[in-house]
């Protein structure tokens, strides 16, 4: 299987991706970030097909889109976007600008479908270098705001009360998230997306309290689950972010499992 460029080039490019969605995953989870992900992977969409249409590179179209609409959401304020109306108007905007550039650029099936499911094995040593430089950005800008992100996600009252810039706070984070969303639309598509970034660490949660374990822990099931997918889906022929959601997904109810044993344990003692 490693006799391929093209499985090594997908094991490196899922292993930095699946290990960045990991830790961003777990402050989107904590932030209770999920519907602006998958609002956010939509909008990616959008832009992918602009690129597509304009024949410009789809890296630049899916990070203008999605920079632009988490800047949106930003002014919007999350809370108001919580609204099921605004979700509802913006993720059918999306799609709809998405097909529309689809059909004007006339693209080919197989590209609607990768923009839409991903392509992992499709990734060559351009898009390696690309994936290396935009997950060490997001790392270490989350690495350097770990102390106020953390505290902002986990106790946003002693955050206000601490005086902390909570609007542009959360603003960086969604700028973040945008960036991360962009370079991992190239691996699972923009419909599964939001699951390899939610999912791991909404798992890892079930498993321990601290925040650092959630972090270490949801990194090692994303690696897991794509590791997972790019074997399975080599020897089956089958589509690889089917195999990488399956394997979060059994996590995730096996995370339930294991917190309502441990939930009778203490219950007992």
């Amino acid at each position: 299987m490693f006799q391929y460029d093209f499985m090594q080039h997908a094991f490196i490019a899922g292993t930095l991706i699946a290990i960045m969605c990991g830790v961003i995953g777990v402050f989107i989870i904590a932030r209770s970030l999920s519907f602006v992900a998958h609002t956010i992977s939509h909008i990616g969409f959008a832009g992918a097909a602009f690129a597509a249409y304009a024949g410009i590179d789809p890296l630049v179209g899916l990070l203008a889109f999605t920079l632009a609409g988490s800047v949106g959401v930003g002014q919007m304020g999350v809370r108001m976007f919580r609204r099921d109306a605004s979700i509802s108007v913006i993720l059918s905007l999306a799609l709809g600008l998405g097909i529309l550039f689809l059909s004007l650029g006339n693209i080919q099936g197989n590209y609607s479908r990768t923009l839409l499911f991903g392509s992992v094995v499709g990734i060559d040593l351009q898009d390696i270098w690309q994936i290396v430089a935009i997950t060490l950005f997001v790392l270490i800008a989350l690495c350097a705001g770990y102390r106020w992100l953390k505290f902002d996600s986990f106790d946003q009252v002693g955050a206000q009360a601490a005086g902390l810039p909570i609007r542009w706070i959360s603003i960086g984070f969604l700028l973040l998230m945008a960036v991360a969303t962009s370079v991992t639309i190239q691996i699972v598509g923009a419909l599964l997306v939001f699951s390899l970034m939610t999912v791991p660490a909404a798992a890892a949660r079930l498993y321990t309290q601290s925040i650092f374990g959630m972090i270490l822990l949801s990194s090692l099931i994303a690696v897991l689950s794509v590791w997972f997918g790019l074997v399975s889906g080599y020897y089956t022929n089958a589509p690889v972010s089917f195999f990488i959601v399956a394997f979060d997904a059994v996590s995730y109810f096996l995370g339930i499992i294991y917190h309502r044993l441990m939930e009778r344990r203490r219950a007992v003692a």
